[in-house]
């Protein structure tokens, strides 16, 4: 079972990535195999890093021979993938919206159709927008078919939609928390 953790934060070693290795940890736990990937890095690859949709079905021309299709073909074999953004204006960040609508061609093959997903966000204040962007999250993996999923179970203590932290992560023990309950919850689903 393999769990993918998608940072589209610009920040490398920021806030959603910890959180995301939080949530990985969660699944690797569970006996998933895990991995985190740093979009704001692929996109660096690319002349022109958003979808100008150039034909229908996606040729994945834009992106051939680059680490984005090197990470959409990690995405498309993987049981579970846990997306994770800053919250940039009440949503996700302009490099996580980019790298998703390349998925164009994982939606065409229904890669992505019945793979389990979770969402978590990071905001700068405690009520700064991590629910919309959550939302978001969720919405842009319904269009792929995924199969959606909380981070609340009864033995866990019972959470909502997705993880939210707040800055700085690395002093919000209870944002950490949720993100390996999220993880656990992914593998856990992906299992079944």
């Amino acid at each position: 079972m393999k769990i993918i953790g998608v940072n589209g934060s610009p920040h490398q070693d920021g806030n959603t990535a910890l959180m995301l290795t939080k949530a990985l940890e969660g699944a690797k736990n569970e006996g998933a195999e895990v991995e985190l990937i740093n979009i704001a890095t692929a996109l660096e690859e690319l002349e022109v890093p958003f979808c100008e949709h150039c034909s229908s079905p996606c040729a994945k021309v834009c992106y051939q021979g680059t680490l984005v299709e090197d990470y959409l073909e990690l995405l498309g074999a993987a049981d579970g993938v846990i997306i994770g953004s800053p919250v940039y204006f009440g949503t996700v960040s302009g490099q996580l919206k980019s790298f998703w609508d390349l998925t164009r061609a994982l939606r065409s093959e229904k890669s992505l159709t019945n793979t389990v997903g979770g969402a978590l966000a990071v905001g700068a204040s405690r009520f700064g927008g991590q629910e919309t962007t959550v939302r978001a999250l969720q919405d842009m993996m319904m269009v792929q078919g995924m199969i959606v999923v909380g981070d609340g179970t009864v033995e866990d203590g019972a959470g909502h939609q997705g993880a939210c932290g707040q800055m700085e992560v690395k002093i919000d023990q209870q944002a950490q928390q949720q993100a390996m309950v999220l993880g656990k919850r992914v593998a856990r689903v992906a299992k079944k």
